[in-house]
Formats: C-alpha cells, sequence, structure tokens
C-alpha cells in the first residue's frame, strides 16, 4: 500500500525552542507553531480570524540551530512529516499527539533587532549555513570564437 507524509507549514514560533539532549549526545528540539487564517463569516460578512497551533521536533544539528537562532515570534517555514506519539500517563488514562517531525526549514524574512522581536536572532547565521563563496560559483565565461553560432542557423521554423 502506498503512502505520503508530508507537512509544508509557515508561522510564527508560540514559545522559544526547548533543546535537550540525549545520553547518546543527540539534540531534539520541541518548540510550538501557530499559523493565522483570515475569512469572512459568510452569515454576518465580519472578517474573522483563526489559529491553528501545531507542536514541532526537531533533531540533531537541526535542533541545534532552531535552539540556536529562532525564539518565539521568530517567522519560519517548515517542512515535516506528522507524527503520532501515545502512551499512558501517571494515572493510567491513555494520552496521544500529533506532531510534526521536522525535516527542512527557512528562517523568513531578514535578520531583525533584537528590541523589534524581543530577544529574536539578530545577527543569526546558522553556523551550518554555506557562505556564499562556497554555495555559489560563477561559471567561466566562454571564449569567443569567430564561428558562426549554432542557434543561428538551427531553428526549426
Amino acid at each position: 500500500m502506498a503512502s505520503y507524509n508530508k507537512v509544508i507549514l509557515m508561522g510564527n514560533l508560540t514559545r522559544d525552542p526547548e533543546v535537550k539532549f540525549l545520553t547518546s549526545g543527540t539534540a531534539v528540539a520541541n518548540f510550538g507553531l501557530a499559523m493565522n487564517e483570515t475569512y469572512t463569516d459568510r452569515q454576518t460578512g465580519e472578517k474573522k480570524e483563526s489559529a491553528c497551533f501545531v507542536d514541532v521536533e526537531a533533531w540533531d544539528r537541526q535542533a541545534e540551530v532552531v535552539g540556536e537562532y529562532l525564539k518565539k515570534g521568530s517567522p519560519v517555514f517548515i517542512e515535516g512529516a506528522l507524527k503520532y506519539d501515545s502512551w499512558e500517563a501517571e494515572d493510567g488514562t491513555k494520552r496521544n499527539r500529533l506532531k510534526v517531525r521536522l525535516i527542512r526549514f527557512q528562517f523568513i524574512g531578514g535578520r531583525r533587532d533584537e528590541d523589534e522581536m524581543d530577544g529574536g536572532y539578530a545577527d543569526a547565521q546558522p553556523a551550518a549555513a554555506p557562505t556564499q563563496s562556497e554555495s555559489y560559483q560563477q561559471a567561466p565565461a566562454p571564449e569567443a570564437t569567430s564561428a558562426p553560432s549554432a542557434t543561428d542557423d538551427d531553428i526549426p521554423f
């Protein structure tokens, strides 16, 4: 049976990421994400707003970057997969939760002043992000020749 599990969300963090390290040294970050939707009520015609709140977990280096550069209110674009957790609480009741396991994310907007974001990601540059010289290399210019261009004579119409 075929299956597909992908979630794409863009919103703002509802709380600072909580980063923990497992005994193996693996980092895990948990944070909340809020997405707002504006719509017009069909009966009254007034504009209304509704929010959707989602829990997100990040692992390994992504968890460390999230914990270092994202704060409450930070805008972020994420790609992930739904994850279903179920457990038995101390009182014996069965509990469950649906959350998003982070696969990829992008910072949204530019760098912000600390005052503007109330502790946002001012001057943040992830350590793992390549610099421009590493990620972009200009292709060498083609050598000029006196031969006619193949596209001038080979146009089929």
